[in-house]
């Protein structure tokens, strides 16, 4: 079974900055606007390989992948989407099922000429990454899920009782005070709030005051009822690929796995040291280096 020994870590040699900033995408990265299914996704490719997707969560957007998607693209084909109603896409009224999201990304690759990949998700991108294994199987190499529960699979009746989750019906009005909003979860969540830096918060608070915007956020999270009846069903059948589930020491921790094992039957436990559950913005060498060596392993 493949093992991660955060001691080796240290060898992953990238000159990744203490406090992260906002990091472009390569030049060699292309854009793209794809429509499907009612919504445009804005679009991130680049590379050369076998594919990887890499799915965003709240409070971020494809941006968050940058350093990431920067390493893989190296030896993979890296499409880094906005999920809909987030970021560059567009904001339809309905479809923030986790289900119809992951059929969105299935359409993505399709368009792009990908049939199989390897799924990444963080925060709602680790619960449409589920949704994607669970769908599509038979065209998915791996899955990573990333500090994050994923609705109706145990013991989600315990998580989702925690006061931390108080946003999940949460729908008010924040036009004007978005960053506010958004501080409160980089600094409630964070294991450290420092790392989350002024040029990250500046620049995600801009996203999410476009119109549009929290509405949709909104919406993601008021699905989620939704997506965990959809979930137990997809739990009777367990997924097979392999599944590497990454939690922050401050913040969800080993629970991804404990999660993950009772959807999955071949399940890689790792928790990144110092970090809270903004993994690749306090702990990206650790978070990347992991990812990469999952995706390498045999």
């Amino acid at each position: 079974m493949f093992r991660i020994v955060i001691g080796a870590l240290g060898a992953f040699a990238m000159a990744l900055p203490a406090m992260a900033q906002v990091q472009r995408f390569p030049a060699s990265f292309s854009t793209q606007d794809v429509q499907t299914n009612g919504v445009t996704i804005h679009v991130r490719v680049g590379g050369q390989g076998p594919a990887v997707v890499l799915l965003h969560g709240f409070g971020d957007t494809g941006d968050m992948w940058a350093p990431l998607a920067t390493d893989l693209a190296r030896d993979h084909t890296v499409v880094v989407p906005d999920l809909r109603g987030m970021g560059l896409s567009s904001h339809p009224e309905g479809g923030y099922d986790k289900r119809t999201q992951a059929a969105d990304v299935r359409s993505v690759l399709m368009q792009l000429g990908l049939d199989h990949a390897a799924i990444v998700g963080h925060d709602i991108g680790t619960m449409v990454a589920y949704a994607y294994a669970a769908r599509y199987p038979d065209k998915t190499e791996k899955l990573v899920v990333m500090d994050a529960p994923v609705p109706g699979i145990l013991p989600w009746d315990q998580i989702v009782r925690s006061p931390l989750l108080w946003h999940f019906d949460f729908g008010g009005p924040v036009a004007g005070r978005e960053r506010i909003y958004l501080d409160r979860f980089w600094n409630e969540f964070a294991g450290d709030p420092s790392k989350i830096d002024e040029a990250t918060r500046e620049h995600y608070a801009k996203l999410y005051a476009l119109p549009g915007a929290m509405h949709s956020a909104f919406a993601q999270f008021r699905s989620i009822r939704q997506d965990a009846e959809e979930n137990l069903a997809s739990m009777a059948t367990k997924l097979t690929m392999p599944v590497l589930a990454v939690g922050g020491e401050k913040s969800f921790g080993a629970n991804e796995a404990v999660v993950m094992r009772n959807a999955a039957v071949t399940v890689t436990e790792l928790v990144i040291p110092n970090s809270g559950h903004w993994l690749m913005e306090e702990e990206p060498a650790a978070t990347i280096a992991a990812v990469r060596a999952f995706l390498l392993s045999k």
